[in-house]
């Protein structure tokens, strides 16, 4: 029972190091290898190549088929480049098989050591996240060796025997077996190698050993599809071109094992060697037969997921792709663009509650309360998806990042808010008591919506692109719009002294409608906070620092001199200049 507990743990250290490796690549190099993936579809052979660099730096063509589709679903890649994409990673992933193969034992103490130090010595810095590379590098190696060992006990086991007496070559079953393997392990590299290394030991013969591998690779293309299920069908043509890819060859294949075999016996390689090599020719056939016809088989994908019509429900996500949450930035980037869209149904809102204020129009401020109902659900749908994205996979900027998505949609949600509830009082106390505001009136609302406009197009680009000179200029728009609401408030407290009859009626509703309008603004200047405070420009207070002389001479005033103990110090507008009343 210890030695099969044994096996077990080698091949789990054998994933979980693939894994860490994927992980921990995708996370200090992610954003260059994307932006290589996206730079290099200009033509099927630099994107073939781009495809076979980059999966051989995360060891995972999956990890590529996740990319690549989630690039695919959102419009920047057509499908026939992403499948050349495709037929490089599998190229790539078959290298990287090979070079693990070679006997790399004295290797792994080394990358061991030296990863375990620069990760625990500098954690939270790009060589500590390399230190992270490196152990699961060693852990892969070690494991490799760990299987090995564990399995010389094993297969003198008479239950084992009976198990692997079943692989009697019967391809069709092997690559069935080898499939749901890689499905269960999540790495077509891990199967590769764990069949190589039995096949070294003795345990498999060589038919079967090739059944597998050609099992294994089917297993990566089922295990790209179900990756992104839940993806559009933009992004599922991707991995359902990538696995016909790979059903054909294997089809073609099936009926050629035994002359393939006795091919590779004629190399006098060893089983191992004999293995890695044939899944580095399989994936090589593949790249060759198929780089010419990615168009066709990229209309059969297009036949069998046709695009969905447009999206009737405007409050249902259509950035917000499950398959990107592998990546960390690539998520983080759609939920950006899904937080966009938020403040776009708020610009909408507030164009429309100018509309409602000058028409009494009440068809369109119910269709304006949806739409708050449109940004609640979006901002929860959002918020959902970043508490999906580990935290700890960021780097330092994308953290920075996720938490400014977070503070733009809250603010977006609360804008929503406040719009619904001006409608609402609109309804209650002009249309349906059949009021006006007066000319003037009406005036100074037009101004500070037309400035609220400005400022939430202003803030959507400051979110987009963290201009500092713009969010500069934004929070300072938010000390203009405070003054012009005072301004505005004291105008028609004016109208009121004069005896106006609309601004009589509407007092209550026009102070209300001009303090919500500045607590939106408010809002919307909120996005340039974060800019601001990483700049390092943000005040910490808006409070004056008295001067040493000022605070000397207060501090000797004595108490009880008539002016309120120090509170109407104010040299503008202090309640202590103002006359005494008669009362």
């Amino acid at each position: 029972m210890q030695t099969l507990l044994n096996l077990l743990a080698g091949v789990s250290l054998l994933v979980w190091g693939t894994h860490i490796v994927r992980t921990g690549i995708l996370r200090v190099y992610g954003g260059t290898l994307r932006r290589v993936l996206r730079r290099s579809v200009q033509n099927r052979f630099a994107a073939f190549f781009a495809g076979l660099g980059v999966t051989g730096l995360i060891q995972s063509s999956t990890a590529t088929a996740l990319i690549v589709a989630a690039f695919a679903g959102q419009g920047l890649i057509g499908t026939a480049p992403a499948l050349a994409v495709m037929l490089g990673a599998d190229v790539g992933t078959s290298l990287v098989t090979v070079m693990l193969s070679f006997d790399l034992s004295w290797l792994a103490p080394l990358l061991i050591f030296t990863g375990v130090t620069l990760f625990l010595a500098l954690q939270s810095t790009t060589v500590g996240r390399f230190g992270r590379i490196l152990i699961g590098l060693g852990l892969i190696i070690f494991a490799l060796q760990w299987i090995g060992v564990a399995a010389k006990p094993v297969v003198q086991a008479a239950g084992v025997k009976v198990i692997f007496a079943s692989l009697t070559g019967d391809v069709l079953l092997d690559m069935l077996v080898a499939a749901l393997l890689t499905v269960l392990c999540y790495s077509s590299l891990a199967v590769v190698l764990l069949v190589a290394t039995l096949a070294s030991l003795h345990v498999i013969a060589l038919p079967v050993a090739l059944g597998l591998v050609l099992g294994a690779n089917l297993g990566s293309g089922l295990l790209g599809m179900l990756s992104t299920l839940r993806s559009p069908p933009e992004a599922r043509r991707v991995t359902l071109g990538n696995f016909l890819f790979k059903l054909i060859g294997c089809i073609l294949l099936m009926p050629l094992v035994g002359h393939i075999e006795g091919w590779i016996d004629g190399l006098q390689l060893d089983p191992a060697r004999q293995v890695v090599l044939f899944h580095l020719w399989f994936n090589v056939a593949l790249a060759l037969a198929f780089i010419f016809f990615t168009a066709p088989i990229a209309r059969i994908a297009e036949r069998l997921l046709p695009a969905r019509p447009a999206f009737d429900d405007p409050a249902k996500p259509r950035h917000l792709d499950p398959s990107a949450l592998a990546t960390p930035a690539l998520a983080i980037s759609f939920a950006a663009r899904e937080a966009l869209r938020i403040g776009d149904v708020i610009e909408e809102m507030l164009n429309g509650m100018l509309t409602v204020l000058k028409t009494n129009d009440r068809a369109l401020a119910e269709r304006l309360r949806k739409k708050d109902d449109v940004v609640d659900e979006l901002y929860t749908a959002v918020k959902l998806y970043l508490t999906q994205i580990s935290r700890e996979a960021l780097e330092e900027t994308e953290g920075r990042r996720w938490a400014d998505i977070v503070s733009f949609t809250i603010n977006m949600e609360q804008v929503g808010d406040i719009v619904e509830r001006i409608i609402t009082d609109v309804e209650d106390k002009k249309i349906d008591k059949g009021r006006n505001f007066s000319e003037a009136g009406m005036g100074e609302i037009c101004d500070l919506h037309a400035r609220l406009i400005a400022n939430l197009r202003l803030g959507l680009s400051v979110f987009l692109n963290g201009d500092l000179k713009s969010a500069q200029g934004l929070l300072a728009q938010k000390v203009l719009f405070r003054d012009l609401e005072r301004a505005y408030a004291d105008s028609h407290l004016a109208r009121l002294s004069g005896q106006t009859v609309e601004s009589i009626e509407t007092s209550s509703l026009h102070l209300d409608l001009i303090s919500d309008m500045k607590r939106i603004n408010s809002h919307i200047c909120s996005i340039a906070y974060p800019i601001l405070e990483q700049a390092g420009v943000l005040a910490k207070t808006r409070l004056k620092e008295p001067d040493a002389e000022h605070a000397a001479s207060t501090s000797r005033r004595p108490a009880g001199n008539g002016d309120g103990g120090g509170h109407g110090g104010s040299a503008k507008g202090g309640w202590q200049k103002r006359k005494p009343t008669n009362a």
